[in-house]
């Protein structure tokens, strides 16, 4: 059983910064794809980014493709989201993701939450204009 906890989360200005870590409890961690999905209120979780279990392959949502990276540390057991020119529609909890399904994470599956079988409890990122 995988547990994901996520943190770094907070109430920040349009156009800043923050980043949001993701700690697995597992110790074969470096064999699961990971992913950052987000809801925000009203809406539906949605996709955001994912990395392969290497590190070397990463897919993004159009929505934050040039301003979110997500990459791992698999020594430490944790994935990471920087976010940049942070916008107020950013505003969502965020969620971190485990799949310890193969394939490739540049395919549609990775893209869809069906495809993880473990979650965080979740980090609330909120963005003022």
């Amino acid at each position: 059983q995988v547990q994901l906890v996520e943190s770094g989360g907070g109430l920040v200005q349009a156009g800043g910064s923050l980043r949001l870590s993701c700690a697995a409890s597992e110790r074969t961690f470096s064999s699961y794809v990971m992913a950052w999905f987000r809801q925000a209120p009203g809406k539906e979780r949605e996709f955001v980014a994912a990395i392969s279990w290497s590190g070397g392959t990463t897919v993004y949502a159009e929505s934050v493709k040039g301003r979110f990276t997500i990459s791992r540390d698999n020594a430490k057991n944790t994935v990471y989201l920087q976010m940049n020119s942070l916008k107020p529609e950013d505003t969502a909890i965020y969620y971190c993701a485990a799949s310890a399904r193969s394939g490739s994470v540049s395919g549609s599956g990775p893209r869809s939450e069906v495809w993880y079988g473990y979650w965080g409890q979740g980090t609330q990122v909120t963005v003022s204009s």
